[in-house]
């Protein structure tokens, strides 16, 4: 039984924030229903993103709204707000919180008051002030972003396929992928097999037209997966005609050229950006202490070291690793570790809730799954090293199994069903980041954007 009123705010609705808040939903059900406990979560997007499936929802093999779980079905007893946390004086328990309404009324930020804070915003795109970065670059953290970039690959192969001007049509069919993590490797063999694929319906482009690059700034790529399946992968890569570049850098992607640090150059109109993230601004817009790296220091029961009635987990958090055996070593920011911290997260907050013991997150990593796209892939899992179909089973197997609510994982299953049986789908749906641009021009506006200059 709780001790006494709880208001619980939950910072982020991601990993750790759904699966958090979800726990507290199940253990806490009979205190929600008699008012003694009440869950808020802010959240910028109504939903959960699973970013492993994000590659793949660019190649079309999953359909983008299976790739997001609607929070308000997930946590019908929980008060969900859109919108941002700007700000937390721990000290005072309040949080300055903007949402669409405070935005469209003009009264600027709210403030909410809380009795415990679990704190998980997740983490930024990582950006390097590169010349023209900003103006070309595209990301690949987001839902949006990954249907965007699909919409615009096969735009790009549009533009080649009608174009007269060898320069524009050599511009248009080179990618370059910036980054060798997961994020990066993933949707680059993803795109590469869709792209690749598309070729066959384009009278004047063949798979051999397409340049692929991947840039990559250390000397390996996936190192989560160890060395040898790291190198397998470049290997696997380069036989598919994919440029593999470590140790090199961008320098600039001004004017469609990527220049990289070994002087070659690319013109291009597709710069894609996956070298690494950073903690949320909003950590260092609290008063609770934070690593050198910008993390938020933590107990190894995910309490906020020295601050009673905060938590953190995830992205967010410097989580000490007891099982590493080996002093000042914190749990790696992946999704591995997010899903069942949430668990434990949770279960504190209550036991904490009801003053009794709390429990220690200890989770040894079992290893990493990464597709190469269609039957391609590696994995390091409990000291087995796979490569090739059986990687890609395991990786499709593993996050199947992770992927939230039985009705996601029926209709991703479900979808992959249909995709072995049927044709991928070529269709690109750019004009649905410009809905309003043919009534605007019908109207008598100016079109909202120029598609001669699109990136």
């Amino acid at each position: 039984m709780v001790k006494e009123r709880a208001r619980i705010l939950v910072v982020g609705g991601g990993y750790v924030g759904m699966y958090t808040a979800l726990c507290l939903q199940r253990k806490l059900r009979r205190e929600l229903r008699r008012g003694q406990v009440e869950i808020t979560v802010v959240t910028p997007d109504p939903y959960m993103t699973y970013q492993p499936f994000l590659p793949e929802a660019a190649a079309g093999s999953i359909s983008p709204r299976h790739v997001v779980v609607p929070l308000r079905r997930v946590l019908p007893d929980c008060r969900v707000i859109v919108g941002e946390v700007r700000s937390v004086q721990h000290a005072k328990r309040l949080a300055t919180v903007t949402t669409l309404a405070t935005e469209e009324e003009g009264t600027g930020a709210e403030q909410l008051s809380y009795d415990e804070l679990v704190l998980a915003p997740g983490t930024i795109a990582r950006t390097l002030p590169v010349p023209g970065l900003a103006d070309h670059g595209i990301g690949f953290k987001t839902v949006e972003e990954a249907i965007g970039l699909r919409n615009h690959v096969i735009e790009q192969m549009d533009i080649a396929s009608s174009t007269r001007d060898p320069a524009i049509r050599d511009a248009a069919l080179t990618f370059v992928f910036v980054g060798g993590g997961y994020a990066g490797v993933e949707a680059l063999g993803e795109l590469e097999d869709m792209a690749r694929y598309t070729t066959r319906y384009y009278h004047n482009i063949r798979p051999e037209d397409l340049k692929w690059i991947l840039v990559e700034a250390s000397g390996r790529i996936l190192p989560e997966v160890g060395e040898e399946l790291g190198r397998y992968t470049v290997t696997e890569l380069r036989r598919r005609n994919i440029q593999v570049l470590l140790q090199t850098r961008l320098e600039s992607c001004a004017d469609r050229v990527a220049v990289l640090s070994d002087g070659q150059r690319f013109p291009t109109r597709t710069v894609v950006w996956t070298a690494g993230v950073k903690p949320h601004p909003l950590l260092a817009a609290t008063d609770l202490p934070r690593t050198g790296r910008g993390r938020l220091k933590c107990t190894p029961e995910l309490a906020v070291e020295g601050h009673a009635h905060a938590w953190a987990a995830g992205d967010a958090a410097a989580v000490p690793d007891v099982t590493a055996g080996a002093p000042d070593t914190e749990c790696a920011p992946n999704a591995q570790h997010a899903l069942r911290q949430a668990k434990v997260l949770g279960d504190n907050i209550v036991h904490s809730l009801r003053g009794e013991p709390l429990q220690t997150y200890a989770h040894k990593y079992v290893g990493s799954v990464a597709s190469l796209g269609l039957h391609k892939g590696v994995a390091h899992v409990y000291g087995r090293k796979l490569k090739g179909y059986p990687a890609w089973f395991m990786h499709r197997a593993y996050h199947l199994s992770r992927v939230p609510t039985f009705n996601r994982k029926a209709r991703v299953l479900a979808e992959w069903i249909l995709s072995g049986l049927f044709k991928r789908e070529i269709v690109s749906l750019g004009s649905l980041e410009h809905p309003r641009a043919e009534f605007e021009l019908a109207a008598g506006g100016k079109p909202p954007y120029d598609p001669k200059g699109s990136t």
